[in-house]
């Protein structure tokens, strides 16, 4: 991993978001993981947490439960399950910042080796049904730009924001297995726009605030569309360029809930539900066929 020099000296580290502190019982507790697991909401990573442990067969004691490993820290809600990380990541890149920096040390004090991160998420989609999994193939800004830029010491920084190739293959092709089967559905890979907030940065015309017309919004969707993009979120570029800076392979995959060729208003509350399902369920494959391979 490309790492922080700086960590080599430091004896402590208390890991304050996520409620952990560099220690021999950390690395006892997690030096098995093998897959990190990201998504906004700590109800759908619970969700999400209690879904892998089925599918890949993990067992707790008797009389054990799936605790909140961070619950302390009152920021983000984490799950450990076996090999697997489950855990929230808040809303836009400034929130999604501080839980990699925080997780990638972790990963790095305790040892893992081949570590693979995964954002599953939510998003509107761009020329693509409503239920759709759209799987990342590179991040880009509101200016269609493949690079996360961020201030350090007042001199702006870029990272590049392309997702590995294989990783990203491998799972459409799993996705193009089971498509719709097994409530997987459609599968398509693409870029994807990551906008700095959900009303003005993504075009919407419901905000408080709006100085464009329906006109200019429709013509800046087309123009998505025109180049390859597939659908529009606000982590995606912070995901994949902290992670590509480190050397850690990662994967986006969100499912859609509106075409916003078509209007701005998301499905049901029922489908909406339904929906977030679909990415657990191809990620879930993808992990457990990695396992039977080890």
């Amino acid at each position: 991993m490309n790492l922080n020099r700086h960590l080599a000296v430091l004896e402590d580290d208390y890991l304050y978001h996520i409620s952990l502190e560099k220690s021999e019982r950390l690395r006892k507790a997690f030096s098995d993981v093998k897959f990190v697991c990201m998504g906004g909401s700590p109800k759908r990573m619970h969700q999400f947490a209690h879904y892998i442990k089925e599918e890949i067969g993990f067992q707790l004691p008797i009389g054990v439960a799936l605790q909140n490993i961070s619950e302390e820290s009152d920021r983000y809600a984490m799950y450990k399950i076996g090999p697997v990380i489950s855990v929230n990541h808040g809303i836009g890149c400034p929130s999604i910042s501080i839980l990699l920096n925080e997780l990638i040390k972790l990963i790095h004090y305790v040892g893992c080796k081949d570590v693979t991160f995964f954002r599953i998420g939510t998003c509107g989609g761009i020329g693509v049904e409503p239920g759709t999994i759209v799987v990342t193939s590179e991040a880009v800004d509101g200016m269609f730009r493949p690079e996360y830029r961020q201030i350090v010491l007042g001199k702006e920084q870029t990272r590049k924001t392309k997702c590995d190739e294989r990783l990203v293959q491998d799972i459409v092709d799993i996705g193009k297995k089971y498509e719709n089967k097994e409530g997987i559905d459609k599968v398509t890979s693409g870029k994807t726009l990551c906008a700095n907030d959900f009303y003005e940065g993504q075009g919407r015309l419901d905000g408080a605030f709006c100085h464009y017309t329906a006109d200019e919004k429709m013509e800046f969707l087309r123009k998505c569309n025109d180049n390859g993009i597939k659908n529009i979120e606000m982590e995606s570029l912070c995901f994949t360029g902290l992670l590509n800076y480190a050397n850690i392979r990662g994967a986006v995959i969100c499912v859609t809930l509106v075409d916003r060729l078509n209007g701005d208003q998301v499905v049901s509350h029922d489908l909406n539900l339904q929906f977030q399902e679909r990415p657990f369920k191809l990620v879930a494959k993808y992990i457990k066929q990695q396992l039977k391979k080890n």
